[in-house]
């Protein structure tokens, strides 16, 4: 069996390779983070059978857990890599025509890493690992944001570097406070022992690591620094933002709370803000006339309802926020890059600079409509699937919290709806006449738009497949023993 260590080491190795091959080529480097994701897609779709029937557990260093760095590669694990490769995949296509500007070298290799980090975030068994790919992931992001190196962009990156550095070291203290009371970094020698200590003593180290990780995951109010950012970025880099960054910090939060913590006690409260983070963001996002600003606000709305649907704690719940998960990540992928090229041919953000380019871009303006009805829920596409399963799961788990939460969280859906609405208004129904002539993004843009497309639609139309794959993930999150036993046998 090909070792999955590879998932995380081919990247990051063609990162630090990608200077090398600069000096064979320029022009071959912007081909080398396509070959890295497509062969990390691969070896994720190999993996996934495997994963399902038993988990992997790789041990490095010659040593059995605890006593090794270890990996951990069940159903969540390849499914979250699965999607990082995926949708690195699709956007590393999409820049060979639209990264252009400024030392391309770089983007690249910033690029490489900040996925290799969040290969190795899903992938770890030990949670100071989990910090450092981490770490990884949040330092390319910084860079990244400010690649373009406008005023702007730099403002964003350095609010968005501060508040993330803030974040990181709380997870690092969080992480010191488990060290000294356990002696252990190993996630499932944690949960082994978790209830060995007193229970205030757990409560201050989980409340300083969720609110670290809860920096990244853009959890209200610690989501200050996602608009800027993503209408700061180029529109590639708010793509893996949106589809990857972010989801994978909502993972590392379900990894702590469900498998080292246990902590089920805080669900309650954790549904709550995840509502009030849906609200906030859609609310935020209907007064937006940027559009990127839109879509980041979107995104902090979508965190909300994912963290809504993993807080009802059921097989149901966690697998609609790991199908919202899925759907999130292609449809937003999908918005951000059909975005990017609508910018660049009207030279502005505005959402009224977009009135008629149904018919000027009429691929692109087709793949930004299906990516926002997929968003809102819409059937056949994705979103309806995931929507559906989570509104199951909050009145199958029922009571009067969840029950109105969950009508909350519907009228959210109603805003998000109406915004996405206006946009494919003016883009079909307003400014008929306009200067601009027809002319299509270039083929490197349009087929990861069809790839998306094509996908949102054939997992609404036959979400069998994916909720197969998501039901054993949520067992995964669910049955912690499982998870323990199976690193420590």
């Amino acid at each position: 069996m090909v070792n999955p260590v590879l998932l995380i080491a081919v990247p990051l190795g063609l990162a630090f390779a990608i200077p090398i091959f600069g000096l064979i080529s320029k022009r071959l480097e912007k081909y080398i983070p396509v070959v890295g994701m497509l062969f990390n897609l691969v070896l994720s779709i190999y993996l996934i059978p495997k994963a399902l029937a038993h988990p992997i557990v790789v041990s490095i260093g010659g040593w059995s857990p605890p006593f090794c760095i270890n990996l951990f590669v069940g159903p969540v694990g390849v499914f979250f890599s699965a999607i990082i490769a995926l949708v690195g995949l699709l956007v590393s296509i999409y820049a060979l025509d639209y990264i252009k500007e400024g030392d391309t070298g770089k983007y690249h290799m910033l690029f490489l890493l900040l996925l290799a980090g969040a290969q190795g975030v899903v992938l770890t068994g030990d949670i100071f690992n989990l910090f450092v790919f981490y770490e990884i992931l949040c330092i390319s992001s910084y860079a990244l944001v400010g690649f373009l190196r406008d005023r702007d962009g730099l403002e964003a990156a350095i609010k968005y570097l501060v508040q993330g550095s803030i974040g990181t070291g709380l997870v690092l203290t969080g992480i010191a406070f488990i060290y000294g009371l356990y002696g252990t970094l190993n996630m499932a020698d944690i949960a082994r022992h978790i209830n060995s200590i007193k229970p205030a003593a757990n409560f201050i180290t989980l409340a300083l690591i969720i609110t670290g990780l809860g920096v990244e995951a853009a959890i209200f109010p610690m989501n200050a620094w996602l608009p800027d950012a993503h209408s700061s970025a180029p529109s590639s880099i708010s793509a893996i933002l949106s589809g990857i960054a972010i989801e994978v910090g909502v993972y590392a939060m379900a990894r702590v709370i469900f498998t080292m913590f246990g902590a089920t006690d805080l669900l309650g409260f954790i549904a709550l803000i995840g509502i009030i983070t849906l609200l906030i963001g859609e609310m935020s996002a209907l007064k937006q006339n940027n559009i990127k600003r839109m879509l980041a606000y979107s995104s902090t709305g979508q965190i909300g309802l994912i963290v809504f649907a993993f807080a009802i704690a059921t097989s149901y719940g966690i697998e609609g926020g790991l199908f919202q998960i899925l759907n999130h990540s292609l449809s937003k992928a999908l918005l951000f890059l059909a975005a990017g090229y609508m910018i660049y041919r009207t030279g502005s953000m505005e959402i009224s600079s977009l009135e008629g380019m149904g018919k000027k871009m009429p691929f692109t303006s087709l793949g930004f409509t299906i990516g926002a009805f997929s968003l809102v829920g819409l059937p056949p596409f994705a979103g309806f699937a995931s929507k559906f399963l989570i509104v199951k799961a909050a009145l199958i788990k029922g009571g009067g919290l969840y029950t109105c939460l969950i009508v909350l969280a519907l009228f959210g859906t109603v805003i998000e709806g109406a915004y996405f609405f206006r946009v494919v208004q003016v883009l079909y129904f307003k400014g008929k006449g306009g200067t601009l002539a027809r002319q299509e993004a270039p083929f490197a843009a349009l087929l990861p738009f069809l790839v998306l497309v094509l996908l949102i639609v054939f997992i609404g139309v036959y979400p069998g497949p994916v909720e197969h794959v998501l039901n054993s993930a949520a067992s995964e999150f669910i049955h912690r023993i499982a998870y323990i036993q199976g690193v420590l046998r």
